[in-house]
C-alpha cells in the first residue's frame, strides 16, 4: 500500500471519530465534560492543518476543509458555556478566521463553520468582532448563496453584537439593491434591526428608495417596518408625519390595514400641525387618487380641518387660495371616479357632511351631494347619506354637536400584539401594574385598560361619527343610538364593585329599536368620609363582544354620597354568550392615587341572553 493511501486512511479514521465524537455529545449532552479532556488533541490537528499544506487532502488550496469543519463544530459542542474551553481555542480560531483563503468556497465553508464556533461559545467581544468582519466580507462575495447565508448570520448577532454590525450597514443596504428576492428580504430585515434614533433619517431614505422598486410581495414588509421604525425613533411630530404620508404614496395599496387609523391617529394628536397636514394632503389629492389610502386619510383630515384650509394659515408651506366650492370639487371627484374604494367612498361623503358645520356659503350643495347618495347601489353608502339626510331634516338642532371636531386621542403605540382576555387576567394576576396592549386592524380604538386597547367598532372609522350601528340588527340606525330616552327594560340592577366606600353599580336598558343593543348605565357614589377626585372607569370585554364607553358626567365624587358620576356603556353581543367585564377604577382618595382591577362575570342572564 502506498504511503499517500496510508494517510488518507489515518485522516479518514480521524475524521469518522470526530463524527462519532460529535453525535454522542449532541445526542447525550452529559458527555461533553468528559470528552472535553480531548481538546489538546482537536486545536493539534487543527492547528497542523492550518500550519502544513498536503496536497493529497487540498481543495481549492485548503487543506482537508471537511474535516476542518467537523473538528470546528466539535470545538463548538465542547466549548459551550465553557469559559476555559473558549480561552484554550481563542488562540486557534483566531489564526483560522486570518489565514483561510476567502476567494473559493472550501475556505468560506471553514470560515463559516468559524463563525458559528465564535458566535455559539462564550468566546473574547474583539473575536466576535472578528466573526462578524467575516460576514461583513462575506456580503461583497458575487454568490447570492453565499450573502444570504451571511445576512441570515448577521441577523442573529445584531442583538448581542449590535455596533460590530452596524459598522457593515452600508454594505447591507447595498443588499437591497441586488435583483434576488431572498436577498432583499434577509437585508431588509436586518436594516430594520439596525435603525436607531442616530441613522433613523439616512435609513428611512434608504428604505423609501427601496420600496420604489422593490418586488410587490416585499411592499407590505416594508411598509409596515417603516411605520414601526418611524413610531419608534421619530425625531418630531412632522418628521413622522411627513414620513409615513410619502410611504402611502410610494406603496400605495400595499399597505397594512390599520396604516390609515394609525396616521389618523397620529394626525389627530398633532394640533400645531394640522393647517400644515390639511394643505399638503389637500394638494396630494388634487393632483392624484390613485393611491386610496392616502386619499382616505386626506379626505378625514379635510372634513376635520376643512375651515383650516379655507383659511389659508400655514406657516410651514406657502399658503394656497382655496374656495369652499375648489374643495367639494375635489370631494365629489373622489365619490364619482370609478377607481375609489367602497371604504374611501365612505370616508368621503362623511366628510363632506362634516363640512356642513365647517362652511358657511356650500350647505345647499352639501345637501344636494348627501341627498344623490340616498339611493346609490352601495348599501354601506346608502345607508349613510339617508342618516345624515335625516340630520338635515330631523335632527338639525343635534346636527352641529354630532359632527364636531374628534377629541384628542390618548397615547397608544403601533405594536400589534394579539392577546386575549384570558391571557389578560394572568397578566394582571403576576404584574398588576404592567397590562399589555393590542391593535385590532382596520378598527378606531379607545384605550381601554391603561395600555390595553380593546376594539369598540369593527370598521373603519370615518370622519368621527360612530359606526357602531352598522352592526345593529332590525333596523337599527345612529338616530336610534342618538336617542336620549331608551325605553327602560325590566332588567335587574348589578353591583359592580364595593370596596372601601366607593360602589359602583350598572343598571341596564334596551332601547325597543334595537334589542340587541344593550345599555350599561353606571353610577358610582362615595360614601366615605373623603372625597374621590381624578375618578376614571375603563372597560373590556372579550373578542367576541363589542364595546362602546360613552363620556362621563363627571370625574369628582363628593363624601358622605354627596353626589355621583354617571357613565355609558354600550354593549353588542351578537353571540350571545355569557357577559364578562374587566374593570379599571383609578382615582385619587386621601392625596393617594389608587388603580383598582377586577372583573365582573355574574351579570343577570338576562343582560346577555
Amino acid at each position: 500500500m502506498k504511503i499517500c493511501n496510508i494517510k488518507k486512511l489515518i485522516s479518514g479514521v480521524f475524521y469518522g471519530a470526530v463524527l462519532l465524537v460529535t453525535e454522542i455529545c449532541q445526542r447525550h449532552p452529559a458527555t461533553i465534560k468528559g470528552f472535553r479532556k480531548i481538546l489538546p488533541l482537536l486545536l493539534q490537528k487543527l492547528r497542523q492543518m492550518m500550519s502544513g499544506y498536503s496536497p493529497e487532502h487540498a481543495v481549492s488550496g485548503v487543506t482537508d476543509p471537511f474535516l476542518q469543519v467537523r473538528i470546528l463544530r466539535l470545538l463548538r459542542v465542547l466549548g459551550q458555556n465553557d469559559e476555559s474551553v473558549c480561552d484554550a481555542m481563542s488562540d486557534l480560531l483566531a489564526q483560522v478566521s486570518t489565514c483561510t483563503e476567502t476567494q473559493t468556497n472550501a475556505g468560506n465553508a471553514v470560515l463559516y463553520e468559524t463563525v458559528l464556533t465564535i458566535v455559539e461559545t462564550k468566546s473574547a467581544s474583539g473575536l466576535r468582532v472578528l466573526a462578524v468582519n467575516i460576514l461583513g466580507r462575506f456580503l461583497l462575495s458575487n454568490d447570492k448563496n453565499i450573502r444570504f447565508v451571511a445576512l441570515t448570520s448577521l441577523q442573529r448577532l445584531v442583538q448581542s453584537d449590535h455596533a460590530a454590525v452596524q459598522r457593515h450597514r452600508g454594505t447591507i443596504v447595498e443588499c437591497l439593491r441586488q435583483t434576488d428576492t431572498s436577498v432583499n428580504r434577509k437585508a431588509l430585515d436586518l436594516c430594520f434591526a439596525l435603525v436607531n434614533e442616530s441613522n433613523i433619517r439616512v435609513m428611512m431614505k434608504e428604505l423609501q428608495r427601496f420600496l420604489q422598486s422593490c418586488s410587490p410581495e416585499l411592499k407590505e414588509q416594508c411598509t409596515s417596518g417603516i411605520f414601526l421604525c418611524a413610531e419608534k425613533f421619530s425625531p418630531s411630530k412632522r418628521w413622522h408625519i411627513d414620513t409615513i404620508m410619502e410611504t402611502l404614496v410610494t406603496a400605495g395599496e400595499s399597505v397594512r390595514d390599520d396604516a390609515v387609523s394609525h396616521l389618523i391617529q397620529l394626525i389627530s394628536g398633532s394640533s400645531e400641525l394640522h393647517s400644515y397636514i390639511v394643505q399638503r394632503l389637500y394638494k396630494a389629492v388634487r393632483r392624484d387618487i390613485v393611491q386610496q389610502p392616502l386619499v382616505q386619510v386626506a379626505a378625514w383630515c379635510i372634513g376635520e380641518y376643512g375651515d383650516l384650509l379655507i383659511n389659508g394659515a400655514c406657516e410651514e408651506e406657502e399658503a394656497i387660495q382655496v374656495t369652499e366650492d375648489d374643495v367639494l370639487d375635489v370631494l365629489e371627484g373622489v365619490l364619482q371616479s370609478h377607481i375609489s374604494l367602497p371604504s374611501t367612498r365612505a370616508y368621503t361623503l362623511t366628510a363632506i357632511m362634516k363640512l356642513s358645520t365647517r362652511f358657511n356659503n356650500t350647505i345647499n350643495r352639501i345637501r344636494r351631494v348627501v341627498s344623490i347618495y340616498g339611493c346609490c347601489h352601495d348599501v354601506e353608502l346608502q345607508q349613510r347619506a339617508v342618516e345624515y339626510n335625516a340630520l338635515f331634516k330631523k335632527y338639525d338642532h343635534m346636527r352641529s354637536a354630532i359632527l364636531e371636531k374628534m377629541p384628542l386621542p390618548e397615547n397608544s403605540t403601533f405594536a400589534e400584539t394579539e392577546i386575549s382576555i384570558e391571557e389578560i387576567k394572568e397578566k394582571n394576576e403576576s404584574q398588576p401594574k404592567s397590562i399589555p396592549s393590542r391593535r385590532l386592524a382596520t378598527c378606531f380604538v379607545t384605550d381601554l385598560l391603561g395600555l390595553l386597547e380593546e376594539s369598540t367598532e369593527i370598521t373603519p372609522i370615518t370622519s368621527g361619527v360612530s359606526s357602531i350601528h352598522q352592526n345593529v340588527p332590525n333596523g337599527g340606525s345612529l338616530l336610534d343610538l342618538l336617542d336620549e330616552t331608551p325605553n327602560p327594560g325590566a332588567l335587574p340592577s348589578h353591583v359592580a364593585y364595593n370596596n372601601n366606600g366607593l360602589l359602583v353599580e350598572f343598571s341596564f336598558t334596551r332601547p325597543p329599536s334595537s334589542p340587541a343593543l344593550l345599555v350599561v348605565n353606571s353610577c358610582a357614589t362615595n360614601s366615605s368620609s373623603s372625597d374621590i377626585s381624578d375618578f376614571q372607569l375603563q372597560a373590556a370585554v372579550p373578542k367576541n363582544v363589542q364595546i362602546q364607553l360613552q363620556a362621563p358626567s363627571g370625574s369628582s365624587l363628593p363624601a358622605s354620597g354627596g353626589g355621583s358620576v354617571t357613565q355609558s356603556i354600550r354593549i353588542l353581543n351578537p353571540q350571545k354568550v355569557p357577559l364578562r367585564m374587566r374593570l379599571r377604577l383609578s382615582f385619587t382618595h386621601n392625596g393617594n392615587p389608587i388603580q383598582e382591577i377586577c372583573e365582573v362575570n355574574n351579570f343577570p342572564a338576562q343582560t346577555w341572553q
